[in-house]
């Protein structure tokens, strides 16, 4: 299934994320730093969510509160929690 999530405190406008059950099979920056969110996004494909939440919520981009795989985390751990 895919999802649509709008990020908050990044250069990223949005987030497309399809999943197959607790696994992420594919990830899609709107917007964003092109090869961070790339990188990223290929990182996480394959992963299961809530080893990527574990590995990544909470990260910072400079002085920002949040970054680009930081709210990714938060769309998953929105996703499972919708599940």
């Amino acid at each position: 299934m895919t999802y649509e999530f709008t990020t908050k405190g990044v250069c990223a406008r949005k987030i497309l994320i399809d999943m197959d059950g607790e696994t992420i099979k594919s990830v899609q920056y709107v917007g964003g730093c092109s090869g961070n969110t790339q990188g990223v996004a290929a990182l996480a494909q394959g992963m299961n969510a809530k080893d990527y939440i574990a590995r990544c919520k909470g990260i910072k981009c400079g002085f920002k509160s949040t970054s680009c795989p930081d709210q990714l985390a938060i769309a998953l751990q929105e996703i499972l929690d919708q599940a």
